[in-house]
């Protein structure tokens, strides 16, 4: 199911960017070793809800950062949460890498580690629980969250696909 995604202008939000990953990578030619970093990067605007990631590879740390930011910019998915936390349950897979994503009671917090943290605090949900199944690699755990939140419904495209009225979910 390949789902348009709607081009969000990144010049009207007011984004926050997160490093998730930085990976030095060499590579071996006929003179000796090239080293170069790749940086993933996690930005989104917690108020509009707005979520991406992107990849930047450079020379050097900051480049890559910057390369990253850019990538993430046009990047940009609109997810659909509740003021305090997200509707229902939601699995995300990409890859071998899995993430559950929970809703839980005002107060609670975000209970997630490392990849999935940085996009649920970019996206900004304030309440919820999350559970990393199989493989941890940070650019696959990204991109299994992002599709979790992406298979987000509020109860307006419930109803509509349901073909009922609000009042009678």
């Amino acid at each position: 199911m390949a789902t348009i995604v709607k081009r969000i202008d990144p010049a009207t939000l007011n984004l926050k960017e997160q490093v998730v990953a930085i990976n030095r990578v060499t590579k071996v030619v006929k003179g000796g070793k090239n080293m170069s970093f790749s940086a993933l990067v996690v930005i989104g605007d917690p108020q509009a809800k707005v979520v991406g990631y992107g990849v930047g590879k450079a020379k050097e740390v900051p480049s890559a950062i910057r390369k990253g930011i850019e990538a993430a910019k046009k990047n940009l998915r609109k997810v659909n949460v509740l003021e305090t936390t997200i509707a229902h349950r939601a699995l995300g897979q990409y890859a071998s890498s899995q993430v559950l994503l929970k809703p839980a009671a005002a107060g609670t917090g975000v209970i997630a580690g490392g990849a999935v943290r940085a996009v649920i605090t970019a996206c900004g949900v304030p309440n919820v629980l999350t559970k990393s199944i199989g493989r941890r690699n940070p650019h696959n755990v990204v991109k299994a969250t992002i599709v979790a939140l992406e298979s987000l419904r509020d109860k307006n495209t419930v109803a509509e696909m349901r073909g009922l009225a609000i009042d009678k979910l």
